[in-house]
């Protein structure tokens, strides 16, 4: 592991938290038990939502949310570019089709509801979105073209969790929204995910589906609940774990704090930023709501050689990264997409460092060493 003096991520397990995972091993109880409906207990009521489900992770929270939405082969679903592959693969798994929509702009790199609306076509049964960075974006604007056309509107929440929208918490708004708990997500514990929904019959359907279409769980059959099962669906082993349950339940009592300070590090960096020529920082304050503050990203100017830029970062200690190399541009969806400003934004912005518990020190020499790349 190379010797970052400001990483791109940090994650600091308190000993509190390691005492919640300790007691789990303790407790020989290790599958998918009473840490797990604690979390999903704490999860409905962290985000308003009647339904919880904790996964194993993000991805399988997606795709058991296109699944207990009804998508299947013959549909198509809009969705960003813009996104880590996860998006567009879970809709792939029903056998429904991505469509690819393009971004607001550069310095608002999330799907817009007036691209997405010129790629709805006989077909489409969904718009997916994506809290890019955390941010609520257009996310009301596509919930109201979902509701006018008559759509389903999915959330991939991976970066949102703790960000709002006007109409509430990310990955509340929609039929389904899905959140991540991999290891440089808001709320780290691994791997992990999550399933929210206001929909009985969707969570009852995701429910099925995440443990092989069983009627019964082990946690069922151990407390004398049931004495046997029966499978009814072709599901999956889409459960998590009691230790990755108790850590995740012990980190989402702190996620507010964590979100804030993140918060005030947006603010420093783009206050630092305005003395360092061609560099912009994307994803302005939203008007209404608030972010998550997942990441932080740049923009550079056409003139600046970014690789060049992002090797001289290393050289001086500091991580760097690209959120994201667009799908459309992955050989596996390769095809006749035109996403101008998707493809402008992979091509210049750049993620810097952002981590609650990082210093001021830390963002001064991030600012400073940016300013001497460029």
């Amino acid at each position: 592991m190379a010797d970052w003096r400001v990483p791109l991520a940090d994650v600091i397990i308190a000993p509190d938290e390691i005492e919640e995972v300790a007691e789990t091993y303790r407790s020989g109880w290790l599958s998918m038990g009473p840490r797990t409906e604690a979390l999903e207990a704490a999860l409905g009521a962290y985000t308003g939502s009647p339904h919880a489900l904790a996964t194993a992770n993000c991805t399988a929270a997606l795709h058991l949310s296109c699944m207990a939405c009804g998508l299947e082969e013959g549909d198509e679903v809009v969705v960003p570019s813009l996104s880590f592959v996860a998006t567009a693969n879970a809709i792939r798994y029903t056998g429904a089709t991505p469509v690819f929509a393009d971004i607001a702009g550069l310095e608002e790199p999330w799907l817009a509801a007036a691209a997405a609306e010129r790629a709805i076509g006989e077909r489409t049964k969904a718009i997916m979105t994506m809290s890019y960075g955390g941010h609520p974006g257009e996310t009301d604007a596509l919930a109201a073209l979902a509701e006018d056309r008559g759509l389903l509107l999915l959330e991939d929440a991976a970066h949102g969790l703790g960000g709002r929208s006007a109409r509430g918490p990310l990955g509340t708004i929609g039929a389904a929204g899905a959140y991540s708990f991999f290891s440089n997500k808001n709320l780290p514990v691994g791997e992990g995910g999550a399933l929210v929904t206001r929909d009985e019959e969707i969570a009852e359907r995701a429910r099925l589906l995440r443990s092989h279409g069983m009627t019964t769980l082990t946690w069922d059959r151990h407390r004398g609940h049931s004495f046997g099962y029966d499978v009814v669906d072709l599901g999956f082993n889409y459960r998590i774990d009691e230790p990755r349950a108790a850590l995740a339940t012990a980190r989402l009592a702190k996620l507010d704090g964590d979100n804030a300070r993140r918060g005030k590090l947006d603010a420093a960096y783009r206050q630092a930023l305005e003395a360092v020529p061609g560099v912009t920082p994307a994803m302005p304050p939203p008007a209404e709501g608030a972010s998550a503050h997942h990441i932080f990203t740049v923009v550079l100017d056409e003139s600046i050689d970014r690789d060049a830029l992002r090797s001289t970062l290393a050289d001086a200690g500091v991580q760097t990264s690209m959120h994201y190399p667009p799908i459309h541009l992955f050989s596996i969806y390769e095809g006749d997409w035109d996403l101008p400003l998707t493809e402008a934004y992979a091509r210049r912005a750049v993620t810097l460092p952002l981590f609650p518990h990082m210093t001021v020190a830390q963002l001064e020499l991030v600012v400073e060493a940016l300013a001497a790349a460029v």
